[in-house]
């Protein structure tokens, strides 16, 4: 009896999503198409970003903000009114909208691309040249000569005796509800908390975020994280941090939920729970162990170029233990590895040139190194920090706990990070890219003329302040 010889392929991704087809279109390009590349996971087409992440949050952001626009009394005669909603309508838009940018994006773009073979089970290593896919009861093998590890990530769920039985929504699922939750507990910070805890407390939810520790972020400097909870507070979102969930119990009108604060047992009842405990790398059933692939908890270990620890394996994305988790940073990561496969010259990832952004209300947005990041790391810097009320701009916008900080190089005045806490701050972080990336100092940046008045005067006002005191300056001062 014959046995089928397994299909075989120059490439084979492990992964769907942003990294998967980075990667995927950059090997046919360098390849000029001739390059057999096959594409295995589960899912819609596209991973977390456009189904479950960037997409639906920031549609919903949008949704929210403007519905808040409609109500509040910015400026003086302006009338404005409280709007009814149409919450179901809402989420039917939204899950439209992201159907939509999926089949544009995805499932349209890779029918251009005769060469890339799109397997749908999940895939796992039976040695280092050869992966098994498994769809139900169907079961494939496939070989190939380099591989790509862009699995992505999965929302953490903490182990909380009663959580299973009284069930909660992650921001995998969160996107199918078709009622807003009266009371809405938060378990856990990061972005994904605040921007959905701000989201849904300005359609009507009442929002509490609760948190172990007294920190909303691990990345955000303490000034910072204290502005953006005074913004979310004035807004109506509760903030309990250093406390601990015990239990949660279903009841007839709702989840109580039973938390720790110090010597102190407490129970709070809300409609629903939302887990926002961050994000795990996908390297569960993958078989790691069989492909000489090192990995932790933490994700798969990559050198700078990509690489795992099988020279013929490299990873991209959430799945690899890194600072961050972000769909630019995963496509940039798929386009790298492919690059150091097929090109003879190879190409490094740079985390400091990486931007990232909250898209909560003000917007957070940072690149490069925090204060707290340098300090930890042992980098000598100087800092400085500018409220957005000394921002022109800033005061016409009525805008106020905004911020914005400088990390340079003491001895030469290097930018060495950026951080802004302001209107269209995810916007203007590309300034601060370039900065870094061209190794710009402070009168690097206090000779360049920005247009008056924008928020984004607030960067050069912040170098600036490194050298005058702002309180003696006029408006447009170079």
């Amino acid at each position: 009896m014959s046995i089928d010889k397994p299909e075989e392929f120059d490439l084979i991704i492990l992964g769907r999503g942003a990294a998967a087809f980075s990667a995927a279109i950059k090997a046919s390009e360098l390849t000029s198409g001739q390059a057999t590349i096959a594409m295995t996971g589960t899912g819609p087409l596209g991973g977390t970003c456009v189904n479950v992440g960037c997409v639906p949050s920031k549609y919903l952001v949008e949704a929210a903000k403007s519905k808040i626009e409609g109500e509040r009394q910015t400026y003086p005669g302006i009338i404005r009114g409280k709007g009814s909603l149409k919450f179901d309508e809402l989420m039917g838009s939204l899950r439209s909208a992201v159907e939509s940018e999926r089949t544009e994006k995805y499932e349209n773009v890779i029918r251009n691309y005769p060469n890339i073979k799109v397997f749908d089970g999940r895939a796992s290593f039976t040695d280092p040249f050869t992966v098994e896919i498994i769809n139900g009861n169907g079961r494939e093998s496939i070989r190939g000569f380099n591989f790509l590890l862009a699995t992505g990530s999965s929302p953490v769920v903490p182990d909380i005796p009663g959580l299973a039985d009284a069930g909660f929504l992650t921001s995998n699922n969160i996107w199918e509800i078709n009622r807003i939750p009266g009371r809405l507990a938060i378990i856990g910070g990061g972005f994904i908390a605040l921007e959905l805890g701000q989201s849904l407390q300005r359609l009507g939810s009442h929002v509490t975020i609760i948190k172990e520790h007294s920190s909303i972020s691990k990345v955000m400097d303490p000034e910072f994280q204290m502005a953006m909870i005074n913004t979310l507070q004035e807004e109506g979102v509760e903030f309990l941090t250093g406390v601990s969930v015990l239990s949660v119990k279903r009841t007839a009108t709702g989840k109580v939920l039973t938390f720790a604060s110090g010597d102190r047992k407490i129970e709070r009842e809300f409609d629903e729970i939302l887990i926002s405990r961050g994000r795990k790398p996908n390297v569960a059933g993958l078989n790691l162990e069989k492909a000489g692939v090192e990995f932790s908890e933490r994700g798969v270990r990559t050198d700078p170029y990509m690489r795992t620890s099988n020279e013929r394996i490299y990873a991209a994305g959430d799945v690899v233990d890194q600072r961050y988790q972000l769909e630019t940073l995963a496509a940039r990561e798929g386009s790298i590895a492919v690059s150091n496969i097929y090109s003879p010259e190879k190409m490094k990832i740079e985390l400091n040139l990486i931007p990232w952004a909250i898209f909560t209300e003000p917007q957070y947005a940072s690149v490069g190194l925090t204060e707290k990041m340098a300090n930890d790391m042992g980098i000598n810097c100087t800092c400085r920090t500018l409220k957005i009320e000394d921002v022109p701009k800033g005061r016409i916008l009525h805008s106020h706990n905004g911020l914005f900080r400088i990390i340079a190089d003491p001895e030469n005045g290097k930018v060495l990070g950026i951080e802004i806490l302001a209107p269209y701050a995810a916007e203007m972080i590309m300034e601060g890219v370039h900065l870094i990336r061209n190794g710009s100092n402070l009168q690097d940046l206090v000779q360049t003329t920005h247009v008056f008045p924008t928020v984004a005067e607030g960067i050069k006002l912040t170098a600036q302040s490194f050298f005058r005191d702002m309180s003696k300056m006029s408006c447009c001062m170079e």
